[in-house]
């Protein structure tokens, strides 16, 4: 095995050619433990962690290694490496840091196409369906549905859930999913390609350990079940990691996500409401909110049962989020530069009393 047969690309090889291959190497992050990982080359795993450099000189958690990164790194003592560099990215898979407002939590990054699952029996939610949508497309990242737990769910709820995701989502590509009695599996393992990075997202109890396990044909996951009383899953997975399937592509596990706060997603909140987008175009004013102006052709679209009502209020909750962290954001700078010239101030004063 090599980098090719983890995913490297020869624009990749391109970006590396000033390295010097007596001091740093490339590998890709596999795993990731807090602030340890781990790191492969294609014939080695290392356990790895950052240098002091990187650690200090980062702006946030989001400039340090994540699943699926490419890294430059020194290795030493056959089965160890020391982090220098992050490579560019091709894409990100990212959520507003939770109970951190203004912070992005990187998940996985260079990946290719993301599995949404949810359960069709008690997950199935398309408000939180269009959060992952926009959150995908925000990186140019293929979003693929699997409604999963199909063998315990009627043939009447999944007529029903396919019915609104075909309303709401009319071209996501979507497969029915079983990993008791394996329909769709054949659906999926074919449309999965050697040397592309795949990522399974989805809350917890879902069936995402166990999708996995499945396609690599081991039980190496713990695997863990909605529950009946809360309607919420337990988290099982504790730690990101890439596994390589037997056909050559490359999943992703991550732990179940029970919130999905927006950050800059403006792209990805457009193309997810491409059609309300389409229509605010035709309104009245061009900086129409869209909520109760005269002459909104969204809010007539919405009335006249053009647009799906709920699709409009999750699409106006996700842009109040996204306007949220911007402004988080903009003041968290503001505060900065005032802090970064008092202290510019302090030490030119201290240079003149010298």
């Amino acid at each position: 095995m090599d980098l090719f047969d983890l995913g490297f690309t020869k624009e990749l090889s391109e970006l590396v050619k000033e390295l010097d291959p007596g001091e740093l190497s490339v590998g890709r992050v596999m795993q990731e433990h807090r602030d340890r990982y781990v790191v492969s080359d294609g014939e080695n795993e290392y356990e790895a962690e950052i240098t002091g450099n990187l650690r200090y000189s980062a702006g946030s958690r989001s400039d340090f290694p994540a699943v699926g990164d490419w890294v430059a790194m020194k290795t030493y003592n056959s089965d160890q490496a020391i982090i220098h560099r992050v490579l560019p990215r091709r894409s990100v898979l990212a959520r507003q840091a939770v109970g951190k407002p203004g912070e992005e939590q990187l998940i996985s990054a260079n990946i290719d196409v993301a599995f949404i699952i949810q359960a069709v029996n008690n997950n199935f939610n398309i408000n939180r369906l269009e959060r992952y949508l926009a959150i995908c497309y925000e990186s140019g990242i293929e979003p693929v549905l699997l409604l999963s737990k199909t063998d315990l769910s009627g043939e009447e709820a999944i007529r029903e859930a396919v019915t609104l995701l075909e309303k709401r989502e009319k071209k996501l590509k979507y497969f029915l999913l079983s990993n008791l009695t394996l329909e769709g599996f054949d659906q999926i393992t074919g449309f999965i390609r050697k040397g592309k990075t795949y990522c399974v997202v989805g809350s917890s109890g879902v069936g995402k350990s166990t999708l996995i396990n499945n396609l690599l044909k081991k039980e190496l996951l713990r695997t863990g079940q909605i529950s009946l009383s809360t309607n919420k899953g337990r988290h099982v997975t504790e730690h990101r990691q890439l596994f390589i399937l037997e056909n050559g592509g490359l999943i992703i596990d991550n732990p179940g996500m029970r919130e999905l706060g927006m950050t800059g997603n403006e792209e990805g909140i457009n193309t997810t409401f491409a059609e309300i987008v389409a229509l605010s175009s035709k309104c009245r004013f061009p900086d129409c909110s869209h909520v109760n102006e005269a002459g909104c052709a969204v809010i007539e679209a919405v009335d006249g049962g053009k647009i799906d009502r709920g699709s409009y209020e999750n699409y106006l909750r996700m842009l109040k989020e996204q306007e949220r962290f911007q402004s988080t954001v903009a003041e968290k700078r503001r505060k900065d530069k005032v802090f970064g010239k008092i202290l510019k101030n302090y030490y030119r004063d201290m240079a003149k009393n010298e």
